[in-house]
């Protein structure tokens, strides 16, 4: 094994130079057994199944040259073997950190005491990167109930206890929402949840909270990270025995009923629930049906949910296997149920449960999906300007990537301050929300925590109770059942409340799109986008002159870095033109840059009204959008055509640029020589071509608009092909049975 770790090593620095070598010593360390529950034995297997070739190459560096950051709130990413990678090594030196951190912070106190939550994930290696192991070694399985368990047993051998959701129940779960609303209701001193959100089934993550359920910003944050380095030993207690002795305990019954409870007596009187029409509800494989679910019930709701899409870590049933309400395709299926059942709306959301999804069909039978900042300018509206509704008055919170019109919409109603620059993240929202009235940063905001109407993020996530400090899908998906019921008696829908809204309030509209960049590679992209986006910022904007730049890494503007782990969430540059405000920041959690392009009104009346007014501003927006696309991939050499914008942001950049310089013009070459005997045979040849656009799912539904946009290209060369005709007709959702 010496002889082939020294090979590897050799290797990783030819290869990849310094971060190769680095990689290389971290991987001498898990194969040494330095490393607590390293599975050095499989790592070893790494080396002896290499070939001459290097195939594993990438794989092992990836999973060496770094050790996994912790980002927005913890720990998230791919589960696998290695420093880089979620699996119980990783989990276990964080939460020994974080009992480390604990054990500081509270000297004093005797009752230490932390909440555990889970998810549903479960690691199938749906992708194949283990493939070269054969179909049984450790991880195959390890799921966010097992890593949950795992790290009841370190905080129990470090003296702390930990509350675990029904400790027995392989299958307990418990939401991110509900984790931040028992922290806070049963004085834990912190908790963790084990979940990635709404990543891939093969992701997963640890976050961890403070005392009053909310993530730590910085410098806590900070202290936090220094806790978890260094660490070699792991203190752990078994499971049976921490149960028996009463360091592992279950929650108390009632207050899964005070969670629910708080927002059936919010609700109130907002729009009292119908028998009729029904609600379709999806937890999108995950969580939600005890927090959304247990209150749309509570409340009386006729709730349907489509079948399969219960708790199911593989998210099978799911399209792409992406459980995320910003994703339009991740309901397809809840929204044929819905056809099929005479619903007219579907609410989502996403398998911790914190961020919500919602899709109106309209009056031609077709569905809209809405994005966050729609989502939040609905709510804000329904809560404090509508005519109908309870019109309260009181503070509104937003980030700076959040849409402008919270702010008009809380100048409309008066007596409501707006907090609106706050940096990227709910535990930003939670910061406000524990320091006003308690300190002077926040002096001129004439507010206390309890006149808290809203909090909202583009990221399809709210706050209305300053008593749960992380975003939840639960109280919107109440609201906007109400909603919903309310206007179907109107004969009306969502979309036309909306349209209302923009009507009257003004022409806002926001873009938000992710440039997803894998690896060490990517994050050496990444870097290169944001320092040319500093030393080089474009001067014209969709054709408008940029007139400010604003670089949050300048202390000069915006105070100091406080700390290392303040750098990350700051890393963001900002730049505007009198009709957009454009940010850009690479994403604390997740292997992608992210941008939002927000339209503003332009002073001007708008001539279009309705859904034309909509789509006259969508278009806009989104052709601005296509074109920073652009821009920001010339700093690292990459051009993308129409098509490759096209691709959803779900898939790599790299998988993009494969689409359209070689399937496609593979798949233009076999339409012109006539290769197809039909639509059938030629969706079957590009779904094997496309597989690894999105390993373990069909890549078909993520063609759709850029095949629209090439067959309109192609018909010049093939005017009369009959298949190209029906291959538009596919894409453009005309003919809708082919798949």
């Amino acid at each position: 094994m010496s002889d082939s770790l020294d090979r590897t090593s050799a290797a990783l620095k030819e290869r990849y130079g310094q971060q190769g070598e680095a990689a290389g010593e971290q991987l001498r360390r898990w194969l040494s057994g330095a490393v607590p529950l390293s599975y050095s034995e499989i790592l070893a297997r790494h080396l002896e199944t290499q070939p001459a070739s290097g195939d594993l190459l990438p794989l092992i560096f990836d999973a060496f040259w770094q050790v996994l950051p912790f980002g927005t709130g913890g720990r998230r990413g791919r589960v696998g073997y290695g420093a880089n990678r979620i699996n119980p090594s990783m989990v276990a030196m964080t939460v020994q950190g974080h009992c480390r951190y604990l054990k500081a912070r509270f000297p004093d106190r005797r009752d230490l005491k932390v909440v555990v939550a889970n998810d549903v994930r479960v690691f199938s290696d749906i992708a194949g990167t283990y493939r070269f192991l054969g179909d049984k070694h450790p991880l195959l399985g390890l799921s966010s109930r097992g890593l949950a368990t795992l790290a009841a047993e370190i905080y129990a051998g470090n003296g702390i206890v930990a509350y675990l959701p029904e400790p027995r129940d392989p299958m307990g779960t418990l939401s991110t929402p509900e984790l931040s609303f028992l922290i806070a209701t049963t004085g834990a001193i912190g908790g963790i949840n084990v979940s990635a959100s709404h990543n891939p089934p093969d992701d997963n993550g640890v976050k961890i909270y403070d005392e009053h359920g909310s993530q730590p910003v910085a410098p806590e944050d900070q202290l936090l990270l220094d806790s978890m380095a260094g660490i070699t030993e792991i203190q752990s207690l078994p499971f049976e025995q921490a149960l028996a002795n009463g360091m592992v305990r279950p929650l108390a019954p009632g207050l899964h009923d005070r969670y629910v409870q708080g927002y059936v007596s919010l609700y109130g009187t907002f729009v009292p629930p119908r028998a009729t029409p029904p609600i379709v509800y999806t937890p999108l494989c995950g969580c939600g049906l005890t927090t959304v679910g247990d209150v749309l019930k509570r409340l009386n709701f006729p709730v349907l949910m489509p079948p399969a899409e219960g708790p199911d870590g593989s998210f099978a049933v799911i399209p792409f296997r992406s459980p995320n309400p910003e994703v339009p395709q991740s309901t397809e299926p809840a929204r044929a149920y819905a056809d099929q059942n005479g619903s007219g709306i579907v609410l989502s959301s996403d398998p911790d449960a914190d961020r919500v999804g919602l899709e109106a069909r309209l009056s031609d039978g077709s569905w809209y999906h809405f994005d966050g900042n729609q989502i939040a300018a609905i709510l804000c509206y329904a809560l404090m300007l509508d005519p109908k509704g309870p019109r309260r008055s009181g503070l509104v919170i937003e980030t700076l990537v959040t849409t402008k019109i919270l702010g008009r919409i809380a100048a409309a109603r008066g007596n409501s301050p707006v907090i609106d620059d706050l940096l990227v993240g709910f535990k930003y929202v939670a910061d406000v929300l524990k320091r006003l009235g308690r300190d002077g940063r926040y002096r001129d905001v004439v507010a206390r925590p309890e006149d808290l109407v809203l909090a909202a993020e583009e990221s399809h996530g709210v706050i209305v109770l300053p008593t749960i400090l992380d975003k939840d899908s639960t109280p919107a998906c109440m609201y906007l059942a109400g909603l919903y019921q309310r206007l179907a008696a109107e004969g009306k829908n969502l979309l036309d409340y909306y349209t209302d809204i923009l009507e009257e309030v003004g022409g806002y509209e926001t873009v938000s799109r992710s440039i997803m960049m894998a690896g060490a590679a990517g994050m050496l992209r990444k870097d290169q986008i944001m320092a040319s986006l500093r030393t080089n910022p474009p001067r014209v904007v969709g054709g408008l002159p940029v007139q400010r730049v604003s670089d949050y890494w300048d202390e000069a503007a915006f105070g100091p870095i406080v700390s290392e782990s303040e750098r990350l969430p700051r890393n963001v540059v900002q730049f505007a033109t009198e009709r957009f405000v454009v940010t850009v920041r690479p994403s604390g959690t997740e292997p992608k840059l992210k941008f939002y392009c927000q339209l503003l009104p332009s002073g001007q009346p708008p001539q279009a009204r309705g859904r034309d007014l909509l789509a006259a501003l969508r278009k806009e927006a989104d052709a601005t959008a296509r074109s920073i696309y652009s821009a920001l991939l010339e700093p690292i050499g990459v051009s993308l055509g129409e098509a490759g914008l096209l691709v959803p942001d779900l898939i790599e950049l790299d998988r993009k640029r494969e689409f359209e310089t070689e399937i496609a013009p593979r798949l233009a070459a076999r339409l012109k020589a006539g290769a197809f005997s039909g639509l059938g045979e030629l969706l079957a040849w590009l779904r094997r071509e496309s597989a690894a656009l999105l390993p373990g799912a069909d890549p078909l539904p993520a063609l759709k608009a850029p095949l629209a946009f090439l067959c309109g290209q192609w018909a010049r060369d093939l005017p009369a092909s009959p298949i190209l005709s029906e291959l538009n007709q596919w894409a453009t959702g005309v003919n809708k049975s082919a798949t």
